[in-house]
């Protein structure tokens, strides 16, 4: 039941402004370590043979019936790809032949051939009929390849523009680079926490490093690892006398609970369960770094309806450990916007609003449309808790423009704008 009326039809239009990127500020040893974790194991945890890439031009086309934002958002992709991380990529025709097919097919046909996956890359096919014939054969498993010559991307096209956007950038980059995610990873998208959804710093310098001369399709782990140093000295020379603690492992027994708590299978006492295992070992690792802070933010979420007093007490420590490094500025918003929310339904506005104002740059650096609309529209609900109604009006005509992006159809803006109208204390009184 909707609480207020939204005129979507008034929505101001919205588009980021020029990708911000910043460059990382690791030593190149670490990002030597996470560059052979990323490029030599699939995120199944199978060992990869060789590196491998495309040693030529790489052209990219799109089929299928593709949304009307698909097209500028893989333009925009593919200049990045070009200035930032030095490669030979051209978008070419539907009809012509290219290294990298993106096919757009409904969710509902993506989700029953892998229904783990909301968009996923599949090597040496070229569309959606190729790979159902060939998915459980030698042809399109990683572990056989040697270089790569054909890909094809497979991304729902009935998703919000976002969603699609951010396939774009993680499947593309997986096509091209990467075939492993990693949690230790604080700004990259190649981290199954999803905090980051466009490359980052550090992804355009794994790619610029993939594609780097002195390494080939073929090479093993030794020989990658013997020429990275050099490699990275020349890409990344900011990073030489850096010094950063070593990492730690992160064992699978911590995977397994997080994917376990933020999964689908099993009730929600036996993810909450998970959860608070994941958060129990990575205490007894002495980590107090994203892992800690994401485990963490997995039981805040997954406690919110059952337990919300563990809830927020997990939320304010995982923010603590986010606020503590400038790395992790996006994480932090993601834990704001939990926290504006508790201000807003206990009717602390003014706590509500400066826990926006806070955190509104980072995610527009981070162009997540959803979570900066669910930011606008909490601070909105605090203003007009406050009396400030044409205030109110104006930010939540401003949020409409990014929910239309972010959520995409008209009845997911208003489903989401009213469940945080909701946590209005003066919208509760009221009779629905």
């Amino acid at each position: 039941t909707e609480i207020y009326t939204l005129s979507l039809h008034d929505a101001l239009p919205i588009s980021f402004v020029a990708p911000h990127v910043t460059a990382p500020v690791r030593s190149n040893a670490s990002i030597a370590d996470d560059f052979l974790d990323l490029t030599f194991q699939l995120e199944s945890g199978r060992s990869l043979p060789v590196l491998t890439r495309f040693e030529g031009p790489i052209t990219v086309r799109v089929t299928g019936a593709a949304p009307a934002s698909l097209s500028g958002d893989l333009d925009k992709l593919i200049t990045r790809f070009r200035d930032e991380a030095g490669l030979d990529i051209t978008r070419v025709g539907a009809r012509s032949d290219a290294a990298i097919t993106i096919e757009t097919v409904s969710r509902a046909t993506l989700q029953r051939a892998v229904p783990q996956a909301a968009c996923f890359v599949v090597p040496r096919v070229s569309n959606w009929a190729d790979f159902r014939r060939n998915r459980r054969s030698a042809l399109t498993d990683w572990t056989t390849l040697t270089t790569r010559e054909r890909m094809a991307i497979f991304i729902p096209r009935d998703v919000s523009p976002q969603e699609v956007r951010d396939c774009l950038h993680e499947e593309m980059a997986q096509a091209i680079g990467p075939l492993n995610d990693l949690y230790q990873l604080k700004d990259s998208v190649f981290n199954d926490d999803n905090f980051h959804t466009v490359l980052t710093g550090f992804d355009m310098l794994i790619l610029r490093a993939i594609y780097a001369p002195e390494l080939r399709s073929g090479m093993t782990r030794a020989q990658v690892a013997r020429a990275l140093p050099g490699v990275l000295a020349r890409l990344n020379p900011r990073g030489i006398n850096v010094r950063d603690a070593g990492r730690s492992e992160t064992p699978r027994t911590w995977v397994d609970q997080i994917e376990a708590a933020l999964g689908t299978r099993g009730d929600m006492g036996e993810r909450r369960r998970a959860a608070k295992k994941a958060v129990d070992i990575a205490r007894a690792a002495n980590w107090n770094d994203n892992r800690l802070a994401f485990s963490l933010f997995a039981l805040g979420r997954l406690s919110l309806g059952h337990e919300p007093e563990l809830a927020l007490s997990a939320f304010l420590q995982a923010s603590n450990i986010y606020a503590s490094d400038p790395e992790t500025a996006v994480q932090e918003a993601h834990i704001a916007m939990q926290l504006a929310a508790f201000a807003l339904s206990s009717g602390d506005p003014d706590t509500a609003i400066q826990i926006v104002d806070r955190n509104v740059a980072a995610v527009l650096d981070a162009e997540n449309a959803a979570l900066l609309s669910s930011l606008l529209l909490v601070k909105s609900e605090a203003l007009d808790l406050l009396g400030r109604s044409a205030d109110a009006r104006a930010l939540r005509r401003e949020s409409l423009g990014w929910a239309r992006y972010g959520f995409g159809s008209d009845v997911e803006v208003r489903r989401r704008a009213n469940e945080i109208s909701a946590l209005n204390p003066q919208n509760r009184q009221k009779p629905i």
